[in-house]
């Protein structure tokens, strides 16, 4: 029960990934692919019906952490207090931006915010690429479960860590490559013109970086984590998940040359499935690495809620699912289609 309550979360993660990182990365090439307030409008537009219900995901993911790993939960809520208050407060200024842009008017509030809303998507994309830096690389707990970790020390991953190394770092900006590109992908399926053309070519260059970013992170995590490998070396079945993110990001470039708009967000979706589903292969059954002693490290077992809450609780995570996944089909039907700054669907 506690596998299968692993593999939910991870699915449960990737899937806010997928669904809320277009539109993280719509928000990083606001100010890059926009280039009128016509073209910015229509880039809100092309989020507009659906970032919020996006950001439920998260928190959809944050209560089935809670429920299946509370120990996991304690501990990383408890650790991570100081990055975690900075991605609140990026979520909260980013919504706030994009709701205040079509409410006070002026020329310099609309650049402010447009401006806000370009940085807060860009933070936020290297602090989640960051925190899941750490979760691979470890945090020194200690065998009460619990651990401390300042913002940096001396940028090792090694030793006495802080959240920020130069590894944490790589993943961070790697992540933020990823989500750019996403995001990119989705404007190219959702806009036209001018704006549709500079997508497209924002999809040519990030393809490249997202390409370097992703092997220069691979080499690192297994020389520095030689442990990672031990899972594919087992169960080589496993290997269908980087061969799925290999194979999505090959074909996206095919697609961008081809001008597939939706082929091609739909590889940006596998690419992103493909790296997270590969991470939590890596660390299974790992739910939070000690790098500082093996033993000291949350496991499934160790970390999981009491087995028959696990399987009462599974009834109820089914039928809320089916909701939430069935609300989610409806609301990306009737936002299929492309979108233009005097779309009447959204006020921005």
């Amino acid at each position: 029960m506690g596998t299968l309550w692993f593999c939910l979360v991870a699915l449960m993660l990737a899937g806010y990934v997928v669904l809320d990182g277009f539109d993280i990365g719509a928000g990083i090439l606001h100010l890059y692919v926009a280039r009128t307030d016509d073209e910015r409008r229509t880039v809100l537009r092309s989020i507009g019906p659906v970032w919020d219900g996006n950001e439920v995901w998260l928190i959809a993911a944050g209560g089935t952490l809670y429920f299946a790993f509370p120990a996991l939960y304690a501990a990383g809520f408890s650790g991570f207090y100081l990055p975690l208050m900075m991605v609140l407060w990026q979520l909260i200024v980013r919504g706030i931006s994009i709701e205040f842009r079509g409410h006070v008017s002026g020329r310099i509030w609309t650049s402010f915010w447009d401006a806000v809303f370009a940085v807060s998507s860009l933070l936020l994309a290297i602090f989640f690429g960051a925190a899941l830096g750490n979760v691979v690389r470890g945090v020194p707990l200690t065998s009460t479960g619990y651990f401390f970790e300042p913002l940096w020390t001396n940028f090792l991953p090694r030793g006495e860590t802080g959240i920020l190394d130069w590894y944490t770092v790589l993943v961070g900006v790697a992540s933020l490559a990823a989500l750019a590109l996403h995001g990119a992908a989705w404007l190219a399926l959702k806009t036209e013109a001018e704006l549709h053309s500079r997508a497209f070519r924002a999809v040519s260059c990030l393809w490249w970086a997202v390409i370097l970013l992703t092997v220069g992170v691979t080499v690192a995590s297994f020389r520095l984590l030689p442990e990672l490998s031990g899972n594919f070396l087992r169960h080589p079945w496993g290997f269908v998940f980087p061969i799925l993110a290999i194979a999505a990001l090959l074909a996206m470039k095919f697609f961008q040359r081809s001008k597939n708009e939706f082929n091609l967000f739909a590889s940006s979706c596998a690419y992103l499935t493909g790296m997270l589903t590969s991470v939590a292969f890596g660390l299974y059954p790992n739910v939070l690495p000690s790098s500082t002693n093996p033993y000291f490290a949350l496991t499934i077992a160790n970390a999981k809620a009491a087995e028959y809450g696990l399987k009462i609780g599974l009834i109820w995570w089914i039928l809320g699912m089916a909701l939430a996944v069935s609300y989610t089909v409806h609301s990306y039907r009737n936002f299929a289609g492309k979108v233009s700054s005097d779309s009447d669907s959204v006020h921005y």
